[in-house]
């Protein structure tokens, strides 16, 4: 199986009757790994489709197969590419990579000029990120937007976090700002810079 039996787009309100399945698959995907995550409710997913920030991958079949969103933080000025999830059954065929960058350019479109960041404890995430021109940086470059970190909450490493002053936690924070990093990214990020630039543009 590889990438060319599935199909990665921008969600619509049509897909909303998966959002359920996401978010159990998000749950399931967290407890597996032991790791913290920001719980979302079928609600907040479906609403994120409604308004086409999201996207999502179905298998050539119709199954399934994984999903992102974004959210926008400091009034726009800041954006996260969030919730990135694979069904189990169709992992390991560079779905999120091709997930990851159909959500990092769809976050440039809508939110032109903001500042795109990402906290993570996954190695294969950051190294997508990575791919795409996302550096590492504190946390004191991101959004001091109060509801965002309200959304770590739920995150099972949150007392570390609040113990910290929202300094530094388990994850790593990740940014790329087009301002600066565009013209910095790696081979492989400038040239989809190049491939998407007319989307960019519109």
């Amino acid at each position: 199986m590889t990438i060319d039996d599935f199909v990665v787009r921008v969600a619509t309100p049509e897909d909303v009757k998966f959002a359920g399945i996401i978010c159990d698959e998000m749950a399931e995907s967290a407890k597996a790994r032991g790791t913290g995550i920001a719980k979302r409710s079928p609600e907040y997913v479906a609403s994120k489709m409604k308004e086409e920030k999201a996207v999502v991958a179905f298998h050539k079949d119709g199954e399934w197969a994984g999903f992102s969103y974004i959210e926008s933080w400091g009034h726009g000025k800041y954006v996260a590419n969030s919730g990135l999830i694979i069904n189990p059954k169709f992992r390991k065929c560079g779905l999120a990579k091709a997930i990851k960058t159909r959500t990092f350019f769809l976050s440039l479109k809508k939110f032109k000029g903001a500042k795109l960041f990402g906290l993570t404890t996954g190695l294969a995430v950051m190294k997508i990120n990575t791919e795409l021109g996302y550096r590492p940086v504190t946390f004191s470059e991101l959004t001091d937007d109060d509801c965002f970190w309200h959304g770590c909450e739920s995150c099972i490493n949150y007392p570390i976090l609040e113990s910290k002053e929202r300094k530094n936690c388990l994850c790593t924070a990740m940014l790329f700002d087009p301002e600066v990093d565009r013209v910095k990214a790696p081979m492989k990020a400038s040239q989809l810079f190049e491939m998407m630039s007319e989307v960019l543009e519109h």
